[in-house]
């Protein structure tokens, strides 16, 4: 049986929504207490995000078996063999939007089906600062393809 990429891309979200609602990353407050080394601090989603590592270090692996993915025409992959400014400045903004709010956006999109007002602002917030980067970085943000 051969899916299609909307059936594939449906059934990867559903699975990636069910597994941050499962790991307790849908919950700002799990995610503050994990973030908070210095303080409170739960341990718990170490192991999530220890599995995330494994199951993408063993992407990479397979990866490096295969000419080309299965339902697309080539990998899209970094090029950049070392983090420059603009990442390293994405990140730290990520980082303490991260910390501030409890979301980060793979969480907030699925908690939309929650309904619930901090998730609704954090995601309202989130496309605000896309459409502005875009507006701001004239093009620049364009992938570069492997």
């Amino acid at each position: 049986m051969t899916l299609s990429h909307p059936a594939t891309a449906l059934i990867s979200g559903l699975l990636f929504g069910f597994g941050l609602a499962l790991s307790g990353l849908m919950d700002p407050e799990r995610v503050l207490g994990f973030l908070d080394v210095a303080g409170a601090w739960d341990p718990s989603l170490a192991f999530v995000l220890g599995g995330a590592v494994g199951v993408s270090a063993l992407g990479y692996r397979l990866k490096a078996r295969r000419t080309r993915p299965w339902l697309a025409p080539r990998f899209e992959v970094p090029t950049h063999a070392r983090p420059d400014a603009r990442l390293l400045g994405g990140a730290a903004l990520f980082g303490v939007g991260w910390g501030l709010a409890g979301f980060c956006p793979g969480p907030a999109v699925a908690g939309l089906v929650l309904g619930l007002p901090p998730v609704l602002l954090f995601v309202a917030a989130m496309l605000v600062g896309m459409l502005l980067h875009r507006v701001t970085a004239g093009g620049r943000a364009v992938a570069r393809r492997a």
